[in-house]
């Protein structure tokens, strides 16, 4: 058996607090999109029971295997329909607070899954 060192992908969440993030070394105070290899910065949704296709027809473009909701602090659940929209484009789609979006983003990009991420901090 052959180990090799893999290096972390730099799209690795190490802080999250309210209205902050720290991905990788940076600090991130606005609400944000996590590919496996980019950061979208400055993403401005609806509010979060309104998210629609539009809002996030970015991530969708990529067609990641699962796309992680962090909807703040507060739980919030986005229309049906965007679940049943990502669905038919074989895309799981789940919706957690903020924190546990962070953590579960993090545990799938250990694992290699292709995963995308909306964080809302503000």
């Amino acid at each position: 058996m052959k180990f090799v060192r893999e290096t972390p992908t730099a799209i690795t969440i190490r802080h999250v607090e309210r209205g902050r993030i720290v991905i990788g070394d940076e600090a991130v105070t606005e609400n944000v999109i996590l590919h496996r290899d980019r950061i979208e910065r400055g993403w401005l949704p609806t509010a979060g029971n309104d998210l629609s296709v539009d809002d996030i027809s970015s991530i969708i473009k990529l067609q990641p295997e699962i796309i992680v909701y962090g909807t703040g602090w507060e739980p919030v659940l986005p229309a049906r329909e965007l679940t049943f929209q990502l669905a038919r484009q074989g895309i799981g789609f789940e919706v957690m607070d903020t924190p546990a979006a962070c953590r579960t983003f993090n545990i799938l990009i250990s694992e290699d899954r292709d995963v995308a991420a909306i964080l809302r901090l503000i």
